[in-house]
């Protein structure tokens, strides 16, 4: 039995429980509840992420140097363009995922099938371009070392450009010692784990490299460009600091150390990208489902399209999303 309540005082009635409140149905109701929290939750990641890097402001990493990688160039510096590209194809992902939806608001199943088929390469690039960058950070590519402050020191030539562990220092002997029974030899080594040289080694191929300099991760503003650089040590200081600061080398980035600065920023990093490239993945699930429901003809038969509808403004708010990080995390 339906109930209905009269409005005073205007004409016609109140909402009684029917199914399209504000004109959308329930699934659509409960996709924009969902979208709204979630879109809260990524707005709290994001303003703990400007609070952090406005207390480490003097220190943070510069994007122009972290991203700087393309695939392919290895050496070649293009700060920013893989990610650029990245967010060119999650945005053209998003086109076509318009023209899907209106593909099925005028019924027309091949174009659907067809506009969600590049919606979801255009996904699966973005996400395994994430994944690309991702190696490439972890990696790291020039390598540095950490000071007993927790300070990154990093290499440069005289012109101040960066200058990579493998350039001037060698890996020496390692003094191993076997033990254990008939079952298996273990060794432990007195090198640095889990790094490529020690940081003797890398004192020792500093001492033979007259031309090269320490550069620290406090930043500084250029009078005469405006742009924040990192400082540069004389030899003298670069010396003293790398003799009687440096404890341990650094190679690539990982939740405790960042060959690049700050292991907060590296924290981050993982967490917001990754959080997001979570979203991403699961856009291309909630996509395939309805790309095979499609073929099959299901929407046909219940004659309408709207879950594709519902699983666009999903896909619309992860693309959003993106351009917020993008924004904030790389380019600002």
């Amino acid at each position: 039995m339906e109930t209905t309540v009269a409005a005073t005082g205007t004409e016609g009635q109140m909402w009684g429980g029917g199914k399209s409140p504000l004109g959308a149905s329930y699934g659509k109701l409960m996709m924009w509840f969902f979208i709204l929290s979630d879109a809260l939750t990524f707005t709290g990641f994001l303003a703990a992420y400007g609070f952090s890097r406005f207390k480490f402001i003097e220190e943070w990493p510069l994007a122009d140097e972290v991203f700087n990688h393309f695939p392919f160039m290895h050496g070649v510096d293009a700060p920013m363009f893989y990610v650029a590209l990245m967010t060119f194809v999650l945005i053209g992902s998003s086109v076509t995922m318009v023209l899907a939806v209106d593909a099925g608001h005028h019924m027309n199943r091949k174009k659907v099938s067809f506009y969600l088929l590049l919606t979801i390469i255009g996904g699966l690039i973005f996400v395994g371009s994430q994944a690309w960058e991702w190696k490439n950070f972890i990696a790291g590519e020039y390598g540095a070392v950490q000071t007993t402050g927790g300070n990154i020191l990093q290499f440069v030539d005289t012109n101040g450009d960066r200058v990579a562990l493998e350039e001037f220092v060698n890996v020496g002997p390692r003094d191993v010692q076997a033990y254990g029974d008939n079952q298996g030899i273990w060794y432990e080594s007195s090198g640095d784990l889990g790094t490529t040289y020690t940081i003797e080694e890398v004192r020792a191929g500093f001492a033979t490299r007259p031309d090269l300099l320490i550069r620290t991760q406090h930043l500084i503003v250029n009078e005469e460009t405006g742009a924040s650089e990192k400082t540069i040590l004389s030899r003298e200081e670069s010396a003293f600091k790398l003799e009687n600061q440096a404890v341990k080398v650094v190679e690539g980035a990982n939740l405790t150390e960042n060959e690049y600065g700050v292991p907060l920023f590296a924290d981050f990093f993982f967490f917001i990208t990754g959080f997001h490239g979570f979203h991403v993945f699961s856009g291309i699930i909630f996509n395939l489902i309805v790309f095979f429901n499609v073929l099959l003809g299901t929407y046909e038969r219940r004659g309408s399209y709207e879950m594709v509808e519902k699983v666009g403004l999903y896909w619309h708010f992860v693309d959003l999303v993106w351009v917020f990080v993008f924004t904030f995390f790389y380019l600002v």
